[in-house]
C-alpha cells in the first residue's frame, strides 16, 4: 500500500514534539514514523460507537488528516458508548460534533467532514484522496459496499464490528494477494436471518476496544512495523474473556468487481434501516396547515426532553424517540389518530423520520416534518 504525498510536511511543531513525545523515544515510532503518521490520511467511515474510539485515537496518534463520513444526529442512547459526542451536542449532526471535539483535542489535526449516507454513487468519490479506509458502520450492505470500494481503489481496509459483548476485527485488501470481506463472507448474514442492527444490544466498552484495535492496525500498516492482521480475523468475547485468531484464504472470485452497479440492489437489500416509505412535509407548508387546523393536530416532538424544555412549538407534546414505543405512547397515538392528523418533529429531521417509520410499524400513519425545529424557526409558528 502506497502512502500519498498530499501532506508532505518534513517537520514537527514544538507543540507537535511534546504532544506526541513518547512516539518519539519508541524505536518503533520515533521521528521519522511520527511524521509518516503526519502525512498519512484516514478516512473514517461511521461517527458512532467504533468511529468514536477511532476518531479520537487518530487525533491522538497524530494522523495528519482525518475524515468522517455520517448523516446522523447525536441522540442520548447513543452517549454509553460513542464517547466523541458530550450531553451538550445531542441532536446536533454527528460529524460536526466529532470535529469539534477533535479540534479541542488536537488543533493539529486536519478534519474533512461529509454529511452523507455512503451509496454506491458516492463512496468512491469520498474515499478516494484519502490512504486508508476505516469501516466503522453498523450493517451489512454498507459493510459489502466498503469492501468492494477499496477493491476497486486499491486501498487498505481496517473492518470491525460488534455486537453485544463481541467484536471482530480483520485488515482486507492490503495487497493484492489479501483476502477481503466476501472471503469471510461470500453472502451477507443478513440474508440467512440474523437480526438487524437496530435489534442488536452492545455493551460500551466492546466499541471501545474494537476501536482502539482498528487504529492500532492503522498506525502499523502506515509505519510498516509489527504482525498486521492481514488474512486474519480475531474474534473477541468479553463477556467470557475468550480470543482467537482464524486464518482467511484468499479467492480471487471474490476480488473481480469492476464496478459498484452491478451489486447496488444487494447494498440496498442488506442495509439495517428498512424501505418503508413515509410521509414528508416542508415547515411552510406545515406552518400554514398548523394554523389552520391546530385543534386537528397532534404534533409529537420526538427530541430529548432537555431540547423539548430548551424550545418548543405550542401544543406539542414531548416522547423522545427512545420511549415512543412504549405501550402507553402508542396507545395514546393510536387513540388520537381516530380524530387527528399526526405529525413527527425533531431538531433536523432525521429522528423524526425515524419516529414516523416506528409508528408505521404499529400501523400508525403519520408525517415528518422536513428540516425539523431549525426549518420551523425560519417560518416562525405564531
Amino acid at each position: 500500500m502506497a502512502i500519498s504525498t498530499d501532506l508532505n510536511s518534513d517537520f514537527l511543531s514544538l507543540d507537535e514534539k511534546e504532544r506526541y513525545k513518547k512516539h518519539l523515544t519508541l524505536k518503533e515510532i520515533g521521528f521519522k514514523g511520527q511524521l509518516k503518521l503526519k502525512n498519512s490520511s484516514v478516512v473514517c467511515i461511521g461517527a458512532g460507537g467504533l468511529g468514536s474510539s477511532v476518531l479520537l485515537y487518530l487525533a491522538a496518534a497524530g494522523i495528519g488528516r482525518i475524515g468522517i463520513v455520517d448523516n446522523d444526529q447525536v441522540e442520548k442512547s447513543n452517549l454509553q458508548r460513542q464517547i466523541i459526542h458530550e450531553t451538550n451536542t445531542v441532536g446536533n449532526l454527528k460529524i460536526n460534533s466529532a470535529q469539534e471535539r477533535i479540534k479541542r483535542f488536537n488543533p493539529n489535526i486536519e478534519v474533512t467532514t461529509f454529511n452523507k449516507r455512503i451509496n454506491s454513487e458516492n463512496v468512491i468519490e469520498i474515499i478516494k484522496d484519502f490512504d486508508i479506509v476505516c469501516d466503522c458502520s453498523d450493517n451489512f450492505g454498507t459493510r459489502y459496499l466498503i469492501n468492494d470500494a477499496c477493491l476497486i481503489l486499491n486501498k487498505a481496509l481496517v473492518f470491525g464490528s460488534v455486537q453485544g459483548f463481541e467484536g471482530q476485527i480483520s485488515v482486507f485488501n492490503l495487497n493484492k494477494k489479501s483476502p477481503n470481506l466476501r472471503d469471510l463472507l461470500p453472502e451477507s448474514p443478513v440474508k440467512n436471518n440474523i437480526p438487524s442492527c437496530e435489534e442488536f444490544g452492545v455493551v460500551g466498552v466492546s466499541t471501545g476496544l474494537i476501536g482502539i484495535l482498528q487504529v492500532n492496525e492503522i498506525i502499523k500498516i502506515i509505519l510498516k512495523k509489527g504482525e498486521i492482521l492481514d488474512g486474519k480475523i480475531m474474534i473477541f468475547d468479553l463477556l467470557n474473556m475468550n480470543i482467537k485468531t482464524l486464518n482467511l484464504k484468499s479467492d480471487k472470485l471474490n476480488k473481480n468487481i469492476k464496478n459498484l452497479s452491478q451489486f447496488e440492489d444487494f447494498y440496498k437489500d442488506n442495509e439495517c434501516q428498512d424501505n418503508i416509505k413515509i410521509k414528508k412535509i416542508n415547515a411552510k407548508e406545515f406552518n400554514t396547515l398548523y394554523k389552520a387546523k391546530l385543534n386537528k393536530i397532534l404534533l409529537i416532538d420526538v427530541r430529548e426532553k432537555e431540547e423539548f424544555n430548551k424550545c418548543s412549538i405550542k401544543g406539542s407534546i414531548s416522547i423522545p424517540i427512545n420511549n415512543l414505543e412504549q405501550k402507553s405512547h402508542l396507545e395514546f397515538i393510536k387513540q388520537e389518530s381516530l380524530v387527528k392528523e399526526i405529525f413527527t418533529l425533531c431538531q433536523l429531521g432525521k429522528r423524526s423520520e425515524k419516529a414516523s417509520k416506528i409508528l408505521m410499524k404499529f400501523k400508525i400513519s403519520s408525517t415528518s416534518i422536513e428540516g425539523g425545529m431549525k426549518k420551523i424557526n425560519q417560518v416562525i409558528i405564531g
